[in-house]
């Protein structure tokens, strides 16, 4: 790899792989969180060997930290002063891409686990705090959300990001934050006040998607540059700044929409193989579900067993009910059979 090249040197394929720049305070954050991460993965896994931390949510967890990596030490935060179409791309892993992935870590109840008195005290203290539990409400994030997006895209914070270093770093800050308490409730199984059914989650994600198409629409039909900072690098390659100002629309608009999209399937997916979550969907379901099947056994004109009876109008929700069930159908439906050959 080689050190940061000049904002004149054009961005390339192969500038694009081997251009990275040191960011020590990233650099340091990074390696402090991925150390105690690790920390309490092996505190968990001494304390109850036969239940140790789940690889899986390791694994999502060190991919939001290599995320936030690539986005601000890679080619992309060396040409984001540059190219106002490679700061978008950066905004988005930092606000939709990385902040998912570390709430699937679920660090906080890995820290519940791995802690013991005064730590876990103090942070079921924090967790249930009225501030906490404000900033975590669901449509609260989602508006500092929006917040978030509109008001760095579409006001004049972008040129004082792009003119001053610490600025930049604390946008940064301010959109792993910002993703992460949207994402909470919508993606995480963390031991927050707020419980999302899975409807509602699919709601929410609805009602911001807006949010990034709005954006990315505003910017794809402006007819002049927006942000006179990027003026301040001149560079002979690559497109025309009004282009590249388009062209970070559309990665807002396309990239945005896609990213809140395949979450939503992630969700969905999620909902299918989680009988728990089906629950989340109302009594309702269920009970129209159990309903539907007792009326079969009426109109059988058979009684059903006891063990059904006792459990009449309440959830399905075990593999034991809904085998039982089905047994009691197979035969119904054997029985008819032989009925119709007598």
């Amino acid at each position: 790899m080689r050190p940061l090249a000049e904002s004149s040197a054009p961005l390339t394929g192969h500038s694009a792989v081997t251009t990275w720049e040191f960011a020590p305070v990233v650099t340091v954050a990074v390696a402090v969180v991925c150390g105690l991460y690790l920390y309490g993965v092996w505190r968990v896994r001494r304390r109850h060997p036969a239940r140790p931390w789940p690889v899986l949510r390791s694994l999502s967890f060190f991919a939001g930290m290599a995320t936030i990596v690539l986005a601000t030490q890679s080619s992309i935060g060396a040409y984001d002063d540059v190219l106002f179409s490679v700061h978008m791309v950066q905004h988005l892993l930092l606000i939709m891409v990385a902040p998912p992935l570390l709430v699937a870590g679920r660090p906080i109840m890995l820290l519940l686990h791995a802690s013991r008195n005064p730590v876990h005290r103090w942070t079921k203290t924090v967790i249930r705090s009225r501030v906490v539990t404000a900033l975590t409400c669901p449509p609260v994030a989602a508006v500092i959300y929006a917040a978030t997006i509109v008001g760095t895209h579409l006001t004049g914070f972008m040129n004082v990001v792009v003119n001053h270093q610490v600025a930049h770093d604390g946008e940064h800050l301010l959109y792993l934050v910002a993703g992460y308490l949207y994402f909470l409730p919508l993606v995480g199984s963390e031991p927050i006040r707020w419980k999302m059914s899975f409807p509602s989650r699919f709601l929410l994600l609805a009602l911001s998607m807006p949010v990034d198409t709005f954006v990315g629409v505003v910017l794809l039909q402006a007819n002049h540059e927006l942000f006179s900072a990027y003026r301040a690098h001149p560079r002979t390659w690559g497109p025309s700044l009004l282009t590249d100002l388009h062209l970070g629309g559309a990665i807002m608009w396309v990239g945005g929409d896609a990213l809140m999209f395949g979450l939503a399937l992630c969700v969905f997916v999620v909902f299918l193989r989680d009988k728990r979550a089906q629950g989340s969907m109302g009594a309702w379901l269920e009970g129209a579900r159990s309903q539907a099947l007792y009326e079969q056994v009426a109109l059988a004109g058979v009684a059903a067993p006891d063990r059904l009876n006792q459990r009449r109008g309440q959830t399905v929700d075990d593999d034991e009910h809904l085998a039982a069930y089905n047994a009691y159908l197979a035969r119904l439906g054997q029985r008819a059979g032989d009925d119709r050959e007598g």
